[in-house]
């Protein structure tokens, strides 16, 4: 796990290599970094559940959850994964519920940072879309 003294540059550089963002300039990577908040979450712990309201989004940089719907475990996901963010997208409830199989370390992100970075960054419309839409097969 990261420490306080190299949060944003380790953060920054592992945001670079994911392939989702590979179109990103340095200012904007720079930007979701800045508007995200760094979390690490424990093995074991839900970090959205199924037919709630969508509120937030993450985006995994180390480590995997179990996405599972009414109660299956659908898909196992990991490092460079958005994860609710079709909820967001589509204005919905959650379709499934997300448990962190390990530990993890995600960038989290609120409906109101969406909307700023969305404004802000043209191609984060783009990875929230391009996730959302790989997701429901379209």
């Amino acid at each position: 796990m990261l420490g306080k003294g190299q949060d944003k540059a380790k953060r920054i550089e592992m945001l670079a290599r994911l392939a989702r963002f590979r179109d990103f300039s340095d200012d904007e990577i720079h930007r979701v970094v800045e508007e995200a908040t760094y979390l690490t979450v424990p093995e074991g712990w839900a970090l959205m559940v199924e037919k709630t309201p969508a509120d937030k989004a993450y985006l995994i940089l180390e480590g995997e959850v179990s996405v599972r719907q009414k109660g299956e475990e659908v898909a196992v996901v990991g490092a460079g994964e958005l994860i609710g963010e079709m909820a967001l997208v589509n204005h919905k409830l959650r379709n499934a519920t997300v448990v962190a199989q390990t530990p993890l370390e995600v960038l989290h992100f609120t409906d109101e940072t969406v909307a700023r970075l969305t404004e802000q960054v043209p191609h984060f419309q783009e990875a929230l879309t391009g996730a959302s839409q790989e997701r429901s097969g379209q």
